[in-house]
């Protein structure tokens, strides 16, 4: 599994790409994330645990989160073949993953400047 929580070279694309909307994005992702989070925790059913977790996977991926994704895999797997035994530990481990995630993007949006609402 990697060690990695935030690929700089992702975000440092996804900053070049989405100029002004970067910190907007970083805001929907964290916003997003907040709210699987609790979906993982409240959900219990496999086929519904499948679905957040893939696409939590898909968001994480998309920003950099490697290790968030890589966790979200497992999760997404295990829901898929039914193996709920032991499965609020790797939730546990999604949602810490996740706090260290938010840090980061947290400190990577205050180095990037406020958002495109602000007045230049």
């Amino acid at each position: 599994m990697s060690d990695i929580h935030m690929d700089p070279k992702v975000v440092n694309a996804l900053r070049d790409v989405m100029e002004g909307g970067f910190v907007d994005l970083l805001d929907t992702f964290l916003s997003d994330s907040e709210e699987r989070i609790g979906q993982l925790h409240n959900t219990r059913e496999a086929g519904d645990l499948t679905l957040v977790a893939h696409s939590f996977k898909g968001s994480s991926s998309n920003m950099g989160a490697i290790r968030l994704a890589h966790l979200c895999g497992l999760l997404e797997e295990r829901a898929q073949k039914r193996q709920l035994a032991g499965i609020q530990e790797l939730v546990i481990k999604i949602d810490d993953e996740y706090q260290m995630v938010r840090r980061l993007y947290r400190a990577e949006r205050h180095r990037s400047g406020p958002s495109h609402f602000a007045v230049s």
